[in-house]
């Protein structure tokens, strides 16, 4: 069967503008739901995409509406921060919403319209006993989106992922602009980047190939880094590079309540240092299907970062 009409919820940011450009170029026609048009008025660029200024994905009659006339859902809402639930829970309300409730949400508004095919965004490093909420949360998640035979599902998990406009190496380059050294918290973490236009072609190519069905993809990059490889890096391309100077972990964690309070929302927090106590790497080969050259960071980051002097915008 071939999925032409295809609903695209969380597809107004970073990664999802980029699958939906994808999808559009292989002759999709995509509704994107958003609450507030004016975030997503990038996306009317791109024939055959239809907004829907539709109020609350999390209202199941808003979900019905928006699964009409529709062959196949991808979910890519997520969240890094969410405040901690009471003593004893394994994450906070904001996590539980976003990642469990809402893919829970997708599913049973699938199976009651006759949607059978679901791709879903979770996370490398995932576990029921991870040790920050996010992965907890994400997966509980992948448990949700998986929950219904009667909807065939595929789930990614990509590494960090980097490219043009992204809010991870964009972050450090322009960090680097104004500090005259970085104090880097988890600075050993392992990472494994991944080039957004791979991931988009990634779901593309998953959508219309059912060989997927019911398989979980780690997406990630062809070489490992630590995280004080990668700000060095951002720095080194922008032009700006510091020196990175690793905190101890005490002194982290209390670097990271710091920025959790900061006007804007928060730079990092005590949960995505636990988040990095796990390594951000692919713990499998990726299966044939799939088939994508992953690009290294070394073939695009230079090109982006080059004069940024903030997030995803150009230096005068």
């Amino acid at each position: 069967m071939a999925y032409r009409n295809v609903l695209v919820i969380g597809g107004t940011g970073f990664i999802g503008s980029h699958i939906i450009a994808k999808l559009v170029d292989s002759e999709c026609r995509v509704t994107v739901p958003t609450r507030r048009e004016g975030h997503a008025t990038h996306l009317l660029l791109l024939p055959d995409v239809e907004l829907v200024v539709e109020g609350n994905v999390h209202d199941d009659a808003v979900l019905d509406r928006l699964m009409h006339g529709q062959d196949a859902v991808i979910n890519l809402v997520g969240i890094l921060h969410g405040r901690p639930g009471p003593a004893g829970s394994r994450y906070g309300r904001d996590f539980e919403r976003a990642h469990v409730e809402l893919p829970k949400r997708i599913v049973a508004a699938c199976a009651r319209n006759g949607v059978h095919r679901l791709l879903h965004m979770s996370a490398l490093g995932v576990s029921p006993d991870a040790p920050s909420m996010y992965l907890r949360s994400k997966a509980d998640g992948e448990a949700a989106a998986m929950s219904d035979p009667a909807v065939h599902t595929t789930i990614f998990r990509p590494s960090v992922v980097f490219g043009d406009n992204d809010r991870f190496l964009n972050m450090f380059a322009s960090l680097q602009r104004m500090l005259p050294l970085m104090m880097l918290a988890g600075a050993d973490a392992r990472f494994q980047p991944v080039y957004v236009e791979d991931v988009a072609r990634a779901f593309v190519i998953a959508l219309q190939d059912n060989r997927t069905i019911g398989k979980v993809y780690e997406l990630a990059g062809p070489k490992v880094y630590t995280l004080r490889e990668l700000v060095r890096l951002a720095g080194e391309y922008s032009g700006h590079r510091r020196p990175v100077i690793g905190v101890p972990d005490a002194f982290a964690r209390l670097q990271a309540f710091f920025l959790e309070h900061m006007p804007g929302g928060p730079l990092m927090s005590r949960d995505n240092l636990d988040s990095m106590q796990v390594d951000n790497v692919r713990t499998s080969t990726l299966a044939d299907e799939l088939g994508i050259q992953w690009t290294p960071i070394e073939a695009i980051a230079p090109n982006y970062l080059r004069g940024r002097s903030h997030y995803g915008a150009a230096a005068a």
